[in-house]
């Protein structure tokens, strides 16, 4: 009953979020002006302690006697009378708390609603610093700047104003004392309808997308507290690129709403001076009058973490990466604060699969409560031991620990998993004080609810499920094993004493005891891992064995220890801090050294795991959530694996139907896309590789850059590195582990070396990009790829691929020849339900610009595009056609055809398809009439005109980045009058 109770209810609050945020709902709901959420939170809480008492008192008596004289007097029917009456209230409380929960969630999610960013907009605004940035501004290094701050005081912006101009308006504004402005500027805001409105938003500034790079270096300046004057554009969390550019599968969408964010704000500029900047203590007093001592308080303990990171940041650029990563580590170990470490060192930390010691957990927690407990009961019993006469040793021991763990989970920014480790002393301490019967295991998950309750976007943390599961699985275990290992250990305890090798024995046993508990924790997190972050390291079930017992029992120690010692003497501490980077830096070199076995590279694991497969496994335990005897549990087995077999069925179908995933990369001018096309066993016609398509399906992954040639773009911040790890991942996530083909639709100069001076000066914006070239060459020592098609002239490929392979250190990979994208060149199967072919591409001509390749893809059953959603590609979902021609222009024969075309585009300047109109466009009419639909799919930068739409006998027009193209209005207009003449008299 307790555990069906504390599961429905967490699951009615994750409904009702995914259902909320899905749908959408009026925000001026009657709801919350009739509940509050902190009301709501109480009555939840009282009526968990009315069912708790009530089963507790329900529970049966020691006292025989007793029981059977009430059973000697009570009759039948009052017994069933009383049983009902019982169960009826239990159930009535039951549904009650779920229901309340239920609305919990809503009132929490309709009050984010009230408060987030709709339109974008540009500002002036009051920003007030909270808390640590998230990452610091580096130029050097292209590392942005994030930071959580409230935005007040907002002013559209009609004008751009320079640092100096918001210096003005800061100095004002202390002058005035914090309460107005001054007169000029009081009177403008007082008449804007936005004086009163306040946003919690992330603040962003990266160094590629800015010219202000010397005043933004003051970025890293801010300490929690400081109010200054910043220009900012606001931007929906919606529409926002940091939750809507996921190519790693990271769902920042779910992030920025767990952390209560309104929306996200690019500085435009900033203010050189801050309000009060020269006093933190008189920063803080003239903090606003709404801020509760709790909120400062906090700020205090934020300003002390700011301080200790620029205390680690010292010296920075004069240090080395592997010194610079090994302090940013050691930094992390300590607050919690990863602002300090590269996208390199969380990529080793994930492929060895221990990123989870790089958060603050209850291990760091609890050893300091229980070091500085120990102390303060030490020093009771050396100087004051009269102190026990009042109050007993454990409970000193125990407040001890509780104000140490608060203290330090505030430190640490008071995550989840340290959060959780404070109040679980504060519980099971209360549990012992009143004597109660409650087990770990039921507090563990009552103290789930309650966060739940508190704050129900915390179910949307990745911290909060692998911290309860991880405990409650390691409570578990050691409530398994602990009789077994008792047992063992008696029966032999006396043959291995006469032998003198007992702490041989005693080790060896600790070391399976530790495996055992490592596989046991690998396979139980394996489902819950593969459904938060889509994919799992195999390394972590090796590395763990000996990375926990590194960091529990030698770097943590050693780094609380520096943070003590820190308060009293910074050259000590320095010492120690110097010792835990060096034993810090050596475990880099390790994994670094095991990761890059060649054998050993294929670490990842990617299933997809969606709501639904965890749902079944939750429905298959329910029999045992039950109270025994309810349900048995043996025959309810049967049906379930029978329900279970049959959604696995409905899952794997989704495979059998032709798609065309186009996957996000991260720049929006560059283009990704992956076709999966069933086979039944079919062969290729051309291919010289025939085995490669051993497998149910074929898969082509086509990229393309489909930036304009005559238009100035924003540079791109990807990367070969950054854009082959994501694809990888994409492609591992979809369960591609082997490619047929690699089409790189846009021709790269750097690949050739025969255009003449002539020809040069005919080349309008030649590409000097190796960005897609590199891509692939790195992804084919990741995987197999039987043939590679690459745009334009590529003779210098061999060499460059193995400059990219010597780069990249990688030995024993086979090479693979680039092939030319040319007008012609063709792929198909052998029975012709799929085939590929170039319909542009002459890199003959000596002129870059008509080197583009656009591929059609002709299949005897229509491709259904989906948009590829990294955080659950389950869900990925259907891209809708922002043009379509009206189906009532084709005549019937068209109709009854079954072949369908789908035309990826890539084209960078208008003779792309001047010149396909010269020598394919009367092809391209017979062609035309084979197929009953034709989809195109570009970039709405493209240079496709009205004529060749026309032409082509285009349906459906879809772009990449959801951007309406200029052509298909033009077109669309025409239909439109063409639509009128036909049907007036």
């Amino acid at each position: 009953m307790y555990w069906l109770v504390g599961s429905l209810v967490i699951i009615a609050m994750m409904g009702v979020l995914a259902v909320a945020d899905n749908v959408a709902m009026p925000i001026d709901m009657p709801l919350l002006n009739v509940v509050s959420a902190t009301g709501l939170l109480w009555l939840l809480v009282i009526f968990a302690i009315i069912l708790l008492s009530a089963t507790q008192l329900n529970s049966p008596s020691v006292n025989t006697q007793s029981t059977n004289k009430t059973r000697s007097v009570s009759s039948p029917n009052d017994v069933k009378l009383s049983l009902f009456s019982k169960y009826f209230l239990f159930g009535l409380l039951a549904i009650a708390l779920v229901v309340g929960s239920a609305l919990q969630a809503l009132v929490a999610h309709q009050q984010a609603e009230t408060t987030k960013i709709t339109d974008s907009i540009r500002v002036q605004a009051l920003v007030r610093i909270e808390g640590i940035s998230d990452s610091v501004y580096d130029a050097s290094t292209d590392s942005g700047y994030r930071q959580v701050a409230v935005v007040t005081h907002l002013m559209p912006l009609v004008a751009e104003l320079t640092p100096q101009d918001l210096a003005n308006s800061t100095r004002n504004y202390s002058k005035e004392g914090n309460n107005s402005l001054s007169k000029s500027y009081s009177d403008n805001f007082e008449k804007k309808p936005n004086n009163h409105i306040e946003y919690r938003v992330l603040l962003n500034a990266y160094p590629k997308n800015t010219a202000n790079n010397d005043s933004f270096s003051n970025l890293n300046d801010l300490q929690p507290g400081d109010e200054l004057f910043m220009s900012l554009a606001l931007v929906p969390l919606s529409t926002s690129k940091q939750a809507i550019s996921n190519p790693s599968g990271f769902d920042g969408y779910r992030w920025l709403r767990g952390r209560h964010i309104d929306g996200v704000a690019n500085i435009l500029a900033v203010s050189a001076l801050t309000v009060s900047k020269s006093n933190n203590d008189e920063a803080l007093q003239q903090a606003s009058t709404s801020d509760s001592y709790f909120q400062r308080f906090r700020t205090r303990i934020d300003i002390g973490r700011w301080q200790l990171r620029d205390h680690f940041y010292r010296d920075w650029p004069a240090q080395t990466t592997a010194e610079q990563q090994t302090r940013a580590v050691t930094l992390s170990l300590l607050t919690g604060d990863r602002s300090l470490i590269n996208r390199d060192t969380k990529d080793l930390y994930q492929l060895a699969g221990i990123s989870h010691l790089l958060a603050i957990s209850g291990t760091h927690v609890l050893f300091l409560a229980i070091v500085l407990g120990g102390a303060v009961v030490l020093l009771f019993n050396r100087l004051c031991p009269v102190v026990y006469r009042y109050m007993p040793r454990w409970q000193v021991r125990w407040w001890v620990m509780i104000g140490a763990a608060f203290i330090y989970a505030l430190f640490t920014g008071f995550d989840v998993p340290a959060a959780r480790t404070a109040w679980m002393l504060l519980a099971i301490g209360l549990v012992r004080l009143t004597l109660l019967p409650i087990s770990t295991m039921r507090v563990l998950l009552a103290l789930a609810v309650l966060m739940a309750w508190q704050d129900p976007y915390v179910l949307w943390q990745a911290g909060y499920w692998l911290s309860f599961i991880a405990v409650a699985l390691l409570l578990k275990y050691e409530d398994t094993s602990y009789q077994r290992t008792t047992e063992a250990l008696r029966s032999s305890y006396d043959e291995h004493r006469s032998k003198g090798n007992r702490v041989l024995y005693h080790a060896l046993r600790a070391g399976r005891r530790m495996f055992k508990l490592q596989f046991w924790l690998f396979l139980t997190l394996l489902p819950i891992t593969l459904l938060l972050f889509g994919k799992a390291s195999l390394w972590g079930l090796i590395v763990n064995l000996f990375a926990i017992g590194l960091f529990g029992w030698v770097i943590v120690p050693l780094n609380l220890l520096a943070g003590l010692f820190y308060l009293l003497s910074p050259t000590i501490a320095d010492s120690i801090w110097s010792l835990v980077s060096a034993i810090v830096g050596n475990l880099h070199e390790l994994i670094g050294w095991l990761t890059s076995l060649p054998a050993l590279t294929d670490a990842w694991l990617y299933t997809p795991v969606n709501m639904a497969i965890l749902l079944m496994v939750l429905l298959s335990i329910v029999p045992w959530l039950l109270p025994r005897g309810l349900l048995s549990r043996w025959l309810a087995l049967p049906p379930l694996t029978l329900l279970m077999m049959t959604v696995y069925a409905n899952q794997q179908s989704m495979i059998t139907m032709p798609t065309l995933y186009i996957l996000p990369t991260g720049d929006p001018y560059i283009s990704a896309a992956l076709l999966q096309f069933p086979l039944h066993n079919q062969s290729v016609s051309n291919s010289k590789d025939r085995s490669s398509l051993a497998k149910d399906n074929t898969s082509w992954l086509f990229l393309a850059d489909h930036r304009p040639t005559a238009t100035r773009t924003m540079p791109s911040n990807l990367t070969a590195d950054k854009l082959s790890v994501s694809l990888e991942q994409q492609l591992g996530s979809l369960s591609v582990d082997k490619l047929e083909g690699i089409i790189v639709q846009s021709s790269s100069t750097v690949l050739t070396d025969t255009l003449n001076a002539s020809e040069q000066n005919m080349v309008v914006s030649a590409k000097n990009s190796e960005l897609l070239p590199l891509a692939v060459a790195q992804l084919n020592q990741q995987l197999p790829v039987s043939q590679y098609w690459q745009a334009g002239r590529s003779e210098r490929w061999s060499a460059f691929q193995q400059a990219s392979k010597i780069a990249a250190q990688s030995k024993g990979k086979t090479n693979i020849s680039a092939q030319g994208c040319e007008q012609g060149k063709t792929w198909q199967v052998a029975s012709g339900d799929v085939s590929i072919q170039a319909m542009t591409g002459w890199s003959e001509i000596g002129d870059t610009s008509v080197w583009d390749c656009t591929i059609a893809i002709d299949s005897s059953v229509p491709i259904q595009v989906l948009r590829y959603n990294a955080a659950d590609p389950l869900k990925s979902l259907s891209v809708n056609s922002q043009t379509k021609i009206a189906d009532n222009q084709l005549d019937t024969d068209h109709k009854n055809l079954s072949l369908s075309r789908l035309v990826l585009d890539t084209d960078t300047h208008p003779r792309v398809w001047q010149m396909w109109s010269l020598l394919c466009s009367a092809d391209s009419n017979n062609d035309s009439m084979r197929f009953k639909n034709i989809t195109w799919l570009g970039h709405s930068a493209s240079q496709m005109t009205t004529d060749v739409i026309s032409r082509q006998s285009i349906n459906d027009i879809i772009t990449y980045d959801d951007k309406p193209l200029e052509a298909s209005l033009s077109l669309n207009i025409i239909n439109n009058g063409v639509d009128a003449e036909a049907m007036s008299p």
